[in-house]
């Protein structure tokens, strides 16, 4: 064997001897991706949209939102979001960020709030309503979520969303459960965080309203709730149902202590 071929050898197994360098994991590759995108996430102008919305005058009562009560009074907006859903004593009602909004722009804009509901996702007031939830997110961001279960209604709503999110039915027999209550669980390249207990800072009901990259849309909490009946062939509920409150009760109960980084950015 001559000289330089018995270096080249030499060389070759000590190459193969080397550790390899670890290789990323596809969570790991789609959190780098995330990341690099973050800083110039679209939900910006969406967010901007919505802090012009909350002091413009509109409707036919041609008022703005600065009197709306999101539950710390008044023209309060910070910290609000991660203490919804919660009871309100002057509609009677356990309400999450989107519907205490359409209460308001009834009440104090004159908007017809049932009408708004029947509006699909992505058209007509549904857009500002998905943009003053972007804006009233943002205001509560790196808090920690800590939802009120003091009154037996916000305890009764957590109970029901329990329920909801492990009844399985429709063609396929699934259930919110059926993706989310188990841990180390995926789908394609998609992490499927464990929402039975606190799936940590940023994951889950804290990473929402968020902007979709793969479609290019910005979505609310309701229209996420809403995607995923779909997904288990169910019928969509009522926009600001009473079904998708609680699960948003039960959710966010199930966080608590974890940090919201709303609105966030996704696949």
């Amino acid at each position: 064997m001559n000289k330089p071929l018995s270096v080249l050898l030499v060389c070759a197994l000590m190459t193969l001897s080397l550790p390899s360098p670890a290789q990323k994991t596809a969570s790991q590759g789609i959190d780098e991706y995330r990341a690099m995108l973050q800083d110039g996430n679209p939900a910006d102008l969406f967010e901007a949209k919505g802090e012009g919305l909350w002091t413009q005058k509109r409707g036919p009562k041609n008022a703005s939102l600065e009197k709306c009560d999101l539950g710390k009074g008044p023209g309060v907006y910070k910290g609000v979001f991660v203490e919804l859903p919660k009871y309100f004593a002057d509609t009677g009602r356990v309400q999450d960020m989107e519907s205490r909004l359409l209460t308001c722009m009834e009440t104090l804009q004159g908007f017809n709030a049932a009408e708004i509901a029947k509006t699909p996702f992505g058209r007509g007031e549904q857009v500002n309503m998905t943009a003053l939830a972007t804006w009233v997110a943002a205001e509560s961001k790196g808090m920690k979520f800590n939802l009120p279960q003091a009154h037996s209604a916000e305890k009764t709503f957590y109970e029901v969303g329990k329920r909801l999110f492990f009844q399985r039915s429709g063609p396929h027999d699934f259930a919110c459960a059926s993706c989310h209550a188990e841990d180390g669980k995926r789908i394609r390249l998609q992490d499927l965080p464990n929402l039975t207990k606190n799936a940590g800072d940023g994951i889950g009901v804290a990473a929402w309203p968020a902007y979709r990259v793969s479609n290019g849309q910005m979505w609310g909490m309701q229209q996420r709730l809403n995607d995923c009946y779909r997904q288990q062939r169910f019928p969509y509920p009522g926009f600001a149902s009473d079904a998708t409150i609680a699960l948003g009760v039960y959710l966010g109960v199930n966080s608590q202590g974890s940090a919201s980084i709303a609105p966030a950015i996704k696949r």
